[in-house]
């Protein structure tokens, strides 16, 4: 089952490289990337404001089927610019490893 990330977009070019190991423009015949270089592991993880990690997930296997740069622009819109990938993937795990973080109490003593 295929896997959507978004994010804001950023200088960060790791969803272009990601992307680029598919095909790369202007690269010509031959220049493909290696089938052996193709896939790759990844883990997605999820922090809360407090920035705690809360949950994680193990994704066997990785390539990118889809690369969306930029959304549709709209002037008159006052919306956040968003890229995302599709990553297709051989199978995905949660990480149980990652416990529910203990928020700190309110409560004065």
């Amino acid at each position: 089952m295929p896997i959507t990330v978004e994010r804001s977009v950023t200088h960060d070019p790791e969803f272009e490289n990601g992307a680029n190991k598919v095909w790369s423009l202007g690269a010509g015949r031959g220049a493909e990337v290696s089938l052996r270089d193709f896939r790759k592991d990844f883990v997605l993880e999820l922090y809360n404001e407090a920035g705690q990690l809360v949950l994680a997930y193990k994704i066997y296997r990785c390539w990118v089927s889809e690369y969306e740069i930029l959304p549709n622009l709209d002037a008159n819109a006052n919306a956040i610019a968003i890229e995302q990938i599709k990553l297709e993937n051989e199978g995905w795990e949660r990480d149980r490893s990652v416990k529910e973080p203990i928020e700190p109490s309110l409560k004065k003593s």
